[in-house]
């Protein structure tokens, strides 16, 4: 029986998007033990998947880690982060293993020389291809995520205009540039004209209350109910709201890529950061909102705290009526 070691240490989406890799080699690698190594905060994410056997979390220390994952005696490491820490995991386990391409040479030139060297291939097929010498291939089912029954959110106990249908709209991003400003989300809101549920973490909360507060002052927004679930549900209990949505509506965050994994329509918010990264929503209708022609942009392959311009431009100048004239794309 063969034992197989995923590494992946953060973050959500990045982790939801690991989650073909589990599952082929589960059911494709004969008698496969599949484990999982990441982060202590994100152990709830992976623990209902029913691919993975067991989970190993990072805590405090390296070494104590090292040790637990070399008493397994595991067959094969799929590294799926290729950083430092995984890296010396790699060294110290001994063990074969194989490593995505991050691609950081072909970022670095789209960031700081805006020469496009970027392969038309997302980043689910470059996780795939790291674990290719196991003999899997891609089963075309998208992206899994699991949620356990105790966080299923039963619509019944939203207010009625919500049990007809609604838009999830994932405000929250890690990085304030990738973003949109409270007014420019306030605005889109108003356009959707349909009930909608603000979704994010804790602080998240704030602007969450903000939004809805201005909508339901404003009292022209043409039928536009708005509901602020920032920080009222853990993640699962976010996902069970995404799921039931008609649509979604997020930024370049792992809420989009949950949303993926549920074949959600997506409306998918673009910054500082570009879809051609390869983290576009996978196997899922989606339209793309963006700026293009900015020649900043992008300026980062991850975010900052403030646009280094100033300007914001990248934001602050989407043309929302983009999302009527623009096709879904597959």
């Amino acid at each position: 029986m063969p034992k197989i070691l995923i590494l992946r240490f953060s973050s959500i989406g990045d982790i939801v998007l690991t989650t073909p890799v589990v599952r082929c080699i589960k059911q494709q690698v004969p008698g496969a033990e599949v484990h999982y190594c990441t982060k202590q905060g994100f152990r709830g994410i992976l623990e209902p998947n029913p691919y993975i056997d067991k989970v190993h979390t990072l805590g405090n220390s390296l070494g104590e880690l090292v040790q637990e994952l070399k008493a397994e005696n595991f067959d094969f490491v799929v590294d799926l982060h290729n950083n430092l820490r995984t890296r010396i995991i790699k060294t110290r386990l001994g063990k074969p293993s194989q490593s995505f391409d991050k691609l950081n040479y072909e970022k670095w030139l789209m960031v700081n020389l805006k020469v496009n060297r970027l392969p038309d291939v997302h980043i689910v097929n470059r996780y795939l291809a790291a674990a290719a010498s196991l003999g899997i291939q891609d089963d075309g089912k998208g992206l899994d995520y699991f949620i356990p029954a105790a966080d299923e959110v039963d619509i019944n106990t939203l207010l009625e205009p919500f049990r007809q249908g609604y838009t999830a709209f994932a405000i929250g991003a890690q990085h304030y540039t990738k973003r949109l400003p409270t007014e420019r989300i306030i605005e889109l809101c108003a356009d959707l004209k349909q009930p909608i549920i603000l979704l994010g973490g804790k602080e998240d909360a704030a602007t969450g209350n903000e939004i809805a507060a201005y909508i339901q002052a404003a009292g022209d927004a043409q039928g536009t109910v708005i509901y602020n679930a920032c920080g009222r549900y853990s993640l699962a209990g976010s996902a069970s709201l995404v799921r039931q949505a008609k649509q979604v509506v997020s930024h370049d965050t792992g809420l989009m890529h949950i949303a993926a994994a549920f074949q959600k329509d997506i409306i998918s918010v673009w910054g500082n950061t570009i879809a051609e990264f390869g983290m576009y929503p996978f196997r899922t209708r989606y339209k793309v909102l963006e700026v293009n022609g900015l020649p900043c942009r992008p300026c980062s392959k991850i975010g900052y705290s403030k646009c280094p311009k100033g300007h914001f431009k990248c934001m602050r100048d989407i043309d929302f009526s983009a999302i009527e004239r623009q096709p879904f794309k597959l």
